[in-house]
């Protein structure tokens, strides 16, 4: 389907908006996952409150059994349309060059942690919860932070280093959609290592969003900071990880761009 679109659109006066429809076309598979998925979680619930009201009557017993079945169910479908995601996310990557990430949210797979891309409020929510699951994936935590750098080998560069050093690192970064933060989260996407995107919530915290996405992902204890030039947001995050004892690896000069 991404590839007939993409055969379609290009050479013609569309082709420069065939990026954002084949973005739209995984994003279709993502939507219908994550529908299914609050599916399952309400048919877990349901099959938590159906276990305990359990008195040995047939009634009960019935119930029990329908929800477990309709659960299977639910679970194949999850597994499905995630598939389906994750192929047609491979496709876009090969067309667009770019690794496919929702705008908002989280992108899990239940098959495998490697490149996931986690939202910071899952990974929170899971880490309070001590679930270490899909949301929450235990590793070595490497914050990475950025303005409009764009020295593609040095940031790629230092990260292989990282990783080298910490086979289990995931990514902590602040989800920008362009700069040094991209190109980390296209190194991440490249070598398989899962990501957590620490995006500001601008409607709650409106102007203060950056410096609260800051204590966030310091809260989580990354165990090292990768500064890149930026703003001051940079210069924050790298002042407050020095006050806390973490310590930062700069690439490039200081000058904010």
């Amino acid at each position: 389907m991404v590839d007939a679109i993409q055969s379609i659109f290009s050479g013609t006066r569309l082709e420069d908006e065939a990026e954002e429809v084949l973005w739209s076309v995984v994003n279709l598979f993502h939507r219908r996952l994550s529908h299914t998925q609050k599916r399952l979680d309400d048919n877990e619930g349901r099959q938590r409150t159906a276990l305990a009201e359990q008195d040995g009557s047939e009634v009960k017993s019935v119930e029990l059994e329908r929800l477990v079945a309709e659960g299977f169910s639910l679970t194949e479908c999850r597994n499905a349309f995630e598939a389906m995601r994750d192929v047609a996310a491979e496709h876009y990557r090969v067309e667009t060059g770019s690794a496919w990430l929702p705008r908002t949210g989280s992108k899990v797979s239940h098959r495998a942690l490697t490149a996931t891309v986690i939202d910071s409020r899952n990974f929170i929510s899971a880490k309070r919860r001590s679930e270490i699951e899909t949301h929450c994936p235990a590793g070595t935590r490497i914050a990475f932070t950025g303005g409009d750098y764009q020295d593609y080998d040095a940031i790629w560069q230092v990260l292989d280093q990282t990783r080298e050093k910490y086979p289990d690192m995931i990514l902590l970064h602040g989800g920008t959609p362009s700069g040094a933060e991209l190109i980390a989260a296209k190194w991440a996407d490249a070598r398989s290592v899962t990501q957590v995107a620490f995006k500001p919530d601008w409607k709650a915290n409106r102007k203060a969003a950056p410096f609260k996405r800051n204590d966030a992902l310091l809260d989580t204890m990354p165990i090292g900071v990768i500064a890149c030039p930026g703003t001051g947001i940079t210069e924050n995050l790298v002042d407050k990880a020095r006050a806390l004892g973490i310590p930062v690896k700069r690439i490039g000069n200081r000058k904010a761009s």
